[in-house]
């Protein structure tokens, strides 16, 4: 509904899902949390009340037009006051940044080592998905990084 019980036109609705699909998927960067918390949005009343209403965004017919679904872990941790609370330090952000950029590294090492074709008579260099086993003596030998 807009201002004053007035429905909205189809073109405000479709306005009013894209800036809240924008804005929901800032809300998976730690930096931009931070940058909330320190003007002191997190504890303004209205604002939590409207992180509580994106939650809707975790319903499949909604979550499907993310391309981030961090944000849906964030969104969900922004209900909780403390965490909001603890976003106005800066190493708390940047500690939290760091862990999402470990967990997208792992994951695109792991996601792309199961797609890619295996060939069990390759040699190391010819199989990229056996990276971590080398041929040495005819026997396996798992390599350390």
């Amino acid at each position: 509904m807009a201002a004053k019980g007035v429905p909205e036109t189809e073109d405000q609705q479709k306005l009013r899902f894209q800036v809240e699909l924008e804005f929901v998927q800032c809300l998976g960067n730690p930096n931009y949390l931070n940058f909330l918390a320190q003007r002191g949005y997190f504890k303004d009343t209205t604002f939590v009340n409207y992180l509580k209403y994106l939650l809707y965004w975790k319903e499949p017919d909604y979550a499907k037009y993310l391309k981030y679904p961090m944000c849906l872990y964030f969104l969900d941790l922004l209900q909780y006051e403390h965490f909001r609370r603890e976003l106005v330090n800066a190493q708390c952000s940047k500690f939290i940044d760091d862990q999402q950029i470990l967990l997208w590294q792992h994951y695109t090492r792991r996601r792309s080592r199961l797609l890619t074709p295996q060939n069990p008579n390759a040699t190391p260099e010819q199989n990229p998905g056996n990276q971590n086993i080398s041929h040495s003596n005819g026997h396996l030998n798992p390599k350390i990084s």
